[in-house]
């Protein structure tokens, strides 16, 4: 398939942007913010330090690999220097659009045209890896049992084969996990009842655990997956030493898209809720806001909806340099009724 406008046409389009020309699909050239001097790394059971800067942020596989061990028709095949792009399109409403096709979309990797597309797949079945990540500080105490249940009911029925995998992790002060990686759906359901509230609220530690010591080592395997953190908290920080912008990093690093579910359930949007509006934003995810206690599962059914409506797209970048730096994407669709979630970028191997 050929892509929705050819190379030739991308490279003169990022030229006219590089010259100031009228641009429908100029990107920030600039890399991101420089950090805030560096925090005190979050504690963790493993003892792990942070991973280095130059993760990548591209599947290293140079064989074929089935997505499904029970799906030998399915694979994909990558390298070093390709990126795996998982991403969700809907209209103004927020209505999955299906079938569409490799055509209907435009791709800029570092405000370049891909040097090829080596596949494309519409509602990817690719496993799932998801993370429970679950404020258990007293800011919500009387919150938190409708959490447990609404977390419970999306594990029953987001992991669903053999394939899929997922963890529960509580967080107050300092960040816990009560179920490790498994597809025991009894095991998650305990690992979700033995959170207990109490205590301050460190979310960007959690958040920045999460991905570095559970997502980032999946994400080191060679089976491409689908990694996503469904993260239930009121987004107030109290008491965390990584940032804001540590966390996103971290989640970046390790290709991992962050669902976020609200639990102010004040009339006005409070600066928690813009924290997570973020997190969720720069990942290509999405943060829900809930208006009650009662509707809370309603975003977590949403997030199971979307999880299996997400389109795959694997592809080498032109000018690609292995030099830990991070790479902008910037992903639209031709029809320019329809919108496109995906993460803002990844960083690249660093040889």
């Amino acid at each position: 398939m050929e892509f929705a406008m050819s190379r030739q046409l991308f490279s003169a389009a990022a030229l006219a942007c590089a010259l100031g020309l009228a641009c429908p699909f100029r990107v920030a050239a600039q890399q991101p913010a420089a950090p805030q001097p560096a925090p005190t790394p979050p504690a963790t059971q493993t003892g792990q330090q942070p991973a280095p800067a130059g993760q990548s942020g591209s599947q290293p596989n140079n064989s074929a690999t089935s997505a499904n061990p029970d799906d030998s028709n399915f694979k994909i095949v990558t390298s070093v220097n390709e990126v795996n792009l998982i991403f969700t399109v809907t209209d103004k409403h927020g209505n999955f659009i299906p079938n569409l096709k490799q055509s209907d979309f435009a791709l800029l990797d570092d405000q370049k045209a891909p040097a090829r597309v080596s596949s494309f797949t519409q509602q990817t079945n690719l496993p799932l890896r998801v993370g429970i990540v679950i404020d258990a500080s007293t800011s919500i105490r009387s919150r938190f049992q409708f959490e447990q249940q609404a977390a419970t009911e999306f594990l029953l029925q987001a992991v669903k084969s053999r394939s899929d995998r997922a963890f529960v992790m509580g967080f107050d002060s300092t960040p816990t996990v009560t179920q490790d990686w498994t597809n025991n759906l009894d095991a998650l359901q305990t690992g979700v009842t033995k959170l207990r509230p109490g205590g301050g609220t460190a979310l960007y530690d959690a958040v920045y655990t999460a991905c570095r010591d559970k997502l980032l080592d999946i994400s080191r395997g060679q089976e491409p997956v689908r990694r996503a953190m469904v993260l239930v908290s009121d987004g107030n920080d109290n008491q965390s030493r990584a940032y804001i912008d540590d966390a996103i990093k971290m989640c970046q690093r390790s290709e991992t898209i962050i669902y976020a579910i609200s639990t102010n359930w004040t009339p006005s949007r409070g600066k928690g809720d813009d924290v997570l509006e973020k997190m969720a934003k720069a990942t290509g995810g999405r943060a829900f806001f809930p208006p009650s206690v009662d509707e809370m599962a309603l975003g977590f059914t949403s997030i199971e909806e979307e999880l299996r409506s997400q389109y795959a797209l694997t592809y080498t970048p032109a000018d690609f340099k292995a030099d830990g730096a991070f790479r902008t994407i910037y992903l639209f669709a031709n029809d320019r009724r329809y919108q496109v979630r995906t993460r803002q970028g990844y960083f690249s191997p660093k040889q």
